[in-house]
């Protein structure tokens, strides 16, 4: 094969490995552009290709994370991931590492390790690979690898909630919360909420969002209800899709203008927290996006001629 057809056949390994490090859609696909700069520019061609580009993608990743975490520990409100709505890497093998690694809930217990302990991680636990390439995509010998392991294994599954739903049983519920919500249904969403579950929005302070997390079923199912109740008359629309490996929706504006995400955790058959994202800045890689201020502006307008 060509260079340009090899590099292209690892590309969906390359931009996944960079996801889950930097948790930015955009920042992955840059690092991935970066690191076919580099392997095409190299003189000699590396006997294996895959340990050559893989170790390159890992090693820009981190430094990348490395500068984005003093711009995270500035940012106004939560932070969450970029929404990705399809992982373009598949290995039947590791479906299921694969799987839970990109949820939103696993990409935020990422964000407690160091960059080092995150690339680490990502590689041998998510992708499997052996400790050597580990160690040379790091700079790190295999023994210092394998205790960066062991730590972040720790402060992973410290994390990590202790029964999962099943994907079937995630999408049954999924179905059931969205036909809810898209009627307003306050009784109906309550039922499928846990007693303490949250809503959290990230708006970065470029959008409308929650000024502080909203806690308890009632709570949520009102202001959910009363939410899509307002969009309504703006025809604002959404669909229901997988997120990160998750349950959710994207919604649109009238034009089809991308205007949030919802993502859905699901625990012991309860929604057990709602993520939204409406900082414009992390929506862009899924369309044309809306101007939420336009649209909060619409809302306050119609909510004072029907008052």
């Amino acid at each position: 094969m060509s260079k340009v057809e090899e590099f292209e056949e690892l590309r969906p390994l390359l931009f996944s490995i960079a996801y889950r490090i930097l948790g930015s859609v955009s920042e992955a696909e840059d690092a991935v552009q970066e690191t076919w700069l580099r392997f095409d520019g190299s003189s000699t061609r590396p006997t294996s290709t895959k340990a050559f580009v893989s170790a390159a993608v890992t090693r820009i990743a981190i430094d990348v994370l490395r500068s984005a975490r003093v711009r995270r520990e500035e940012y106004v409100g939560p932070w969450f991931p970029e929404p990705l709505l399809n992982d373009p890497y598949e290995d039947p093998a590791r479906a299921v590492e694969l799987a839970d690694s990109v949820s939103m809930a696993a990409l935020l217990l990422l964000e407690r390790l160091s960059p080092l302990e995150r690339a680490v991680f990502v590689l041998r636990e998510v992708f499997a690979f052996g400790f050597d390439d580990v160690a040379a995509a790091v700079g790190r010998s295999e023994a210092a690898c394998r205790q960066l392991l062991v730590r972040a294994r720790r402060h992973m599954e410290a994390g990590r909630p202790r029964f999962a739903a099943d994907g079937q049983e995630q999408r049954e519920l999924a179905t059931r919360f969205f036909d809810a919500l898209k009627d307003g249904d306050v009784e109906g969403l309550q039922d499928l909420l846990a007693a303490d579950v949250q809503l959290v929005g990230d708006g970065g302070g470029k959008a409308p969002q929650l000024a502080r997390a909203v806690t308890g079923a009632e709570k949520v199912a009102r202001l959910l209800a009363t939410f899509i109740l307002r969009l309504v008359p703006l025809d604002v629309s959404f669909e229901p899709h997988r997120i990160n490996g998750r349950p959710g929706a994207v919604f649109r504006d009238r034009d089809g203008k991308v205007l949030h995400i919802l993502a859905l955790d699901v625990l012991e058959g309860r929604i057990q927290t709602i993520r939204g994202v409406i900082n414009p800045d992390k929506l862009g890689h899924i369309g044309p996006v809306a101007d939420a201020w336009a649209i909060d502006r619409e809302v306050r307008q119609v909510r004072r001629r029907t008052n």
